[in-house]
C-alpha cells in the first residue's frame, strides 16, 4: 500500500521560511514525477511545484509563477521523499499543502491534480501578516 506522509507545516510570520517534507512508502518514486499542491479555503487545489526525472542524474523542476524564486523543490532518493523549501512567505501562501506522486513516467511535470495517483493527507501552512 502506497502512502505519502507530509510534515513540516505550521504558523510563520510573513517573510519567514518553512520546509515541508513528504516521505513515500510502499513503492519507490525515484524516476517518477512528484509534486506539491495547495488548497486554500473556498479555492480549488492548485499546483505549487513539481519534479520529474530528467535523465543523467538530474531532476527537472517546475514552479507556479506565484512561487518562483521563493520556493525550491528537491528530491532525496535515499528517503524516497520530496521536500519543499519555502522562503519569503506571504499571507496568500496560507493553505493546506499536499504532496502528490504520479505512477506514470512522463516527459513533463503535470500541473493538473487529476494526473497524480497518490496523495498525502496534507499539512497546514499559515502565514500571518
Amino acid at each position: 500500500q502506497v502512502q505519502l506522509v507530509e510534515s513540516g507545516g505550521g504558523l510563520v510570520q510573513a517573510g519567514g521560511s518553512l520546509r515541508l517534507s513528504c516521505e513515500a512508502s510502499g513503492r519507490t518514486f525515484r524516476n517518477y514525477p512528484m509534486g506539491w499542491f495547495r488548497q486554500a479555503p473556498g479555492k480549488e487545489r492548485e499546483f505549487v511545484a513539481g519534479t520529474r526525472w530528467g535523465g543523467g542524474g538530474a531532476y527537472y523542476a517546475e514552479y507556479a509563477d506565484s512561487v518562483k524564486g521563493r520556493f525550491t523543490i528537491s528530491r532525496d532518493n535515499a528517503k524516497n521523499s520530496v521536500d519543499l523549501q519555502m522562503s519569503t512567505l506571504k499571507p496568500e501562501d496560507s493553505a493546506v499543502y499536499y504532496c502528490a506522486a504520479d505512477s506514470r513516467l512522463r516527459g513533463v511535470v503535470s500541473t493538473t491534480p487529476g494526473e497524480y495517483d497518490y496523495w498525502g493527507q496534507g499539512t497546514q501552512v499559515t502565514v500571518s501578516s
